[in-house]
């Protein structure tokens, strides 16, 4: 198991576009990949909907936990996806 943290830090927060991109490169990986916010919501890193639901905003704690065979480079890459703000500026 890895559990990573990071801060969302593009303006819009977590919109459809930013969670599409995550869930996508989540489903890229076999690792299991669960979300969590700070109040301890959890959710599937590979369901949009549950990504959506999870009502981050700029400045948020988002807390990545992978779990599997693939679980370091799955935790790095949707990390690194998080802190290069989605391609937003």
């Amino acid at each position: 198991m890895m559990i990573l943290e990071g801060i969302l830090q593009n303006k819009t927060g977590f919109h459809i576009r930013p969670a599409q991109l995550f869930m996508e490169k989540a489903i890229e990986f076999k690792a299991n990949v669960a979300v969590r916010n700070e109040d301890g919501m959890e959710t599937d890193g590979k369901s949009i909907l549950g990504l959506m639901t999870m009502g981050f905003e700029y400045g948020s704690k988002i807390i990545i936990e992978t779990n599997g065979e693939d679980e370091e480079m799955a935790a790095n890459a949707l990390l690194d996806l998080v802190n290069s703000k989605f391609g937003e500026e």
